[in-house]
């Protein structure tokens, strides 16, 4: 995910040497940030050695896109957090399979979507539905495949320049080094995927 997001290598490196020991650092601690920009909910987790310069950068951003931080739970309250598995589609590979397998295991729900699917659990029982889907001969995409928030509410955005504004504002949390992971409940019309995807 950071390579995909441009993060510099050395920024990788020192975040993994941390998280390892290899690196000698303060204690790590984890943070949450929230926000509702044009009515999208945003959730910004953070994991730092210094909480305070954590919540200066957060909080900068937020400045710069014009939006106010939020109390806490105002904007998770719209997610759940649950376990997301994704299944790239394959040749033979049916809904079928994929369910028998997955909610034998623990699974809650089993979403066919484009280009394969999406089996949830709760976060306790993903390490168990992964293994018992990979167990039953099925292949997983494990680089997307986490236990994160999920949205109960979407927010449909319809308007493009809403939409990469809120897009902007996720990169530059995700440029960020303690920041690590920034969820929305933006979702964004196929009309305005389109023209995002035109302009590259």
């Amino acid at each position: 995910k950071a390579k995909a997001a441009q993060m510099p290598n050395e920024n990788i490196e020192r975040a993994i040497k941390k998280g390892t020991g290899e690196l000698e650092s303060a204690e790590m601690a984890d943070a949450q940030y929230e926000g509702i920009k044009g009515g999208t909910a945003i959730v910004v987790r953070v994991l730092t050695d210094n909480k305070n310069r954590a919540a200066a950068e957060v909080s900068n951003v937020f400045k710069k896109n014009g939006i106010e931080l939020a109390k806490p739970g105002s904007a998770s309250r719209l997610f759940d957090k649950l376990g997301q598995i994704m299944i790239p589609a394959a040749d033979g590979l049916t809904e079928d399979k994929v369910m028998e397998v997955a909610l034998d295991a623990g699974a809650e729900d089993v979403v066919v979507e484009d280009g394969g699917f999406t089996v949830k659990c709760q976060p306790n029982d993903f390490p168990t539905v992964i293994e018992a889907i990979k167990a039953g001969g099925i292949a997983v995409d494990e680089e997307n495949s986490n236990v994160g928030l999920v949205p109960n509410m979407t927010n449909p955005v319809s308007d493009v320049n809403v939409a990469k504004a809120i897009n902007k504002f996720v990169d530059m949390l995700e440029d960020l080094e303690d920041v690590q992971d920034v969820f929305t409940n933006m979702e964004t019309t196929d009309e305005v995927d389109a023209a995002l995807e035109a302009e590259g």
